[in-house]
């Protein structure tokens, strides 16, 4: 896809809300790049591949279905989020028949079972948004739906990931050793304030 440079404006980014790829109807979030016949396309530049056309929400003349989101800050705990529809998306939706977009992720504490303190540790499921610091820890269903991206959840927008979580032992130990689990993730995966997320509370669950 080839257009002059005089007609194209390159560098441009969005936050969400704004435009939605038009073969797929999801929501896009990143650069993108728009013609001087207000066309616009996924990349920072005509010569990122591969190309997708965005079009703009636009519920009046049935390009897109809107949705709005509830999200949670970075040092909430435990409380969820949800999809929420508003009225004019709802008739939308009845109108048309069409199903409604992709759920997105959301918190879901795990608990610890017996046997997991037999065995000493168990595994902590995450997921953070790309480009934001919002991160839910998740259940196991969640988890394997971003990871195999599923087409039922939105998992174009989180980085997923897990760390093994120390249960029983020396507590002192165990406070060292949760710490440097999620200090060593944070720098491998580049997950700033995860740590802060997590209150700092390397002895969760501590038995």
């Amino acid at each position: 896809m080839y257009f002059p440079l005089s007609q194209i404006t390159t560098d441009l980014h969005t936050n969400g809300n704004e435009f939605v790829i038009k073969s797929t109807n999801i929501s896009y979030v990143g650069y993108y790049w728009k013609t001087s016949t207000e066309k616009y396309y996924t990349g920072k530049t005509p010569q990122d591949t591969p190309i997708q056309e965005l079009i703009p929400y636009n519920i009046e003349g049935g390009s897109q279905i809107l949705s709005t989101i509830t999200e949670l800050p970075v040092n909430y705990d435990i409380y969820s989020y949800y999809n929420q529809y508003d009225t004019d998306t709802i008739n939308y939706l009845n109108i048309t028949k069409l199903s409604s977009p992709p759920l997105l992720p959301y918190y879901s504490l795990t608990i610890p079972t017996q046997q997991d303190y037999q065995i000493g540790e168990f595994r902590r499921l995450f997921c953070k948004k790309i480009n934001e610091l919002i991160y839910l820890e998740i259940n196991a269903d969640t988890y394997n739906k971003l990871i195999t991206q599923d087409s039922s959840i939105q998992f174009q927008y989180y980085q997923v990931f897990n760390i093994p979580w120390q249960l029983t032992g020396n507590k002192e130990q165990v406070f060292t050793t949760n710490k440097n689990i999620v200090e060593l993730t944070m720098k491998q995966q580049k997950l700033s304030q995860f740590d802060k997320y997590l209150k700092e509370d390397y002895l969760k669950y501590y038995k």
